[in-house]
């Protein structure tokens, strides 16, 4: 079986990774840098959040070449700025060519800056909250191989957090969209067996301080 059908890839550093990127460059430093590695900033949370919802029923490419001017549309995802967007705000996110001009999405990212405000007061942060969700090492398996990727887009515990999110009032937040927040954020390293990056991001959650 070739390395690639396992779901990894040698890159031109001749280092082996998870596949996904296809060792495009941004998409490469993205899975370098950032995916898995554990996160307790609410903002970086909740601007994955949200941006996770706008990816839904595209691909995480394109919202990641996009993401500065997301940022700039959204006032850099500070939940207490986006929650008082108005109308104007609305129209000018639709006439933005530089992000996806979903109506329904703008307007969730909107609603769940108000949730989130919400949250905050209930569980202390996002932090708190999303990584009190953090699974048992008994939740994981005892490998984590593309087979295993590829089966399970949603897990128990992202079902759950899905259900608590919509109980609170929350859009564009199903299990499939949770799970790959959980995924990016460092509550799960699904980095792959074989993956260079797999024993650095578990170092690092492993010296994470949890809120």
């Amino acid at each position: 079986m070739s390395a690639l059908a396992e779901g990894l890839v040698e890159g031109p550093d001749g280092k082996v990774r998870c596949a996904w990127h296809g060792n495009l460059p941004d998409y490469l430093a993205y899975h370098d840098a950032e995916w898995g590695w554990p996160v307790a900033d609410d903002v970086r949370l909740f601007e994955k959040i949200c941006l996770e919802g706008f990816q839904s029923g595209l691909s995480w490419l394109t919202i990641l070449r996009k993401r500065e001017n997301f940022r700039a549309g959204f006032a850099g995802f500070d939940p207490e700025l986006v929650a008082r967007f108005g109308e104007d705000d609305m129209e000018r996110l639709l006439a933005d060519t530089g992000i996806v001009r979903h109506r329904g999405k703008i307007a969730s990212t909107i609603n769940n800056a108000a949730r989130a405000l919400e949250l905050k007061r209930e569980a202390g942060s996002l932090a708190a909250f999303f990584w009190s969700f953090e699974p048992e090492p008994d939740q994981r398996p005892e490998i984590v191989d593309w087979a295993h990727i590829r089966a399970n887009p949603t897990t128990a515990v992202s079902i759950r957090i899905s259900k608590e999110l919509k109980k609170r009032g929350w859009t564009f937040v199903g299990p499939t969209t949770v799970y790959a927040f959980m995924q990016a954020m460092g509550l799960v390293n699904d980095h792959i067996e074989g993956c260079v990056c797999r024993a650095e991001v578990e170092k690092a959650r492993d010296g994470f301080r949890r809120p």
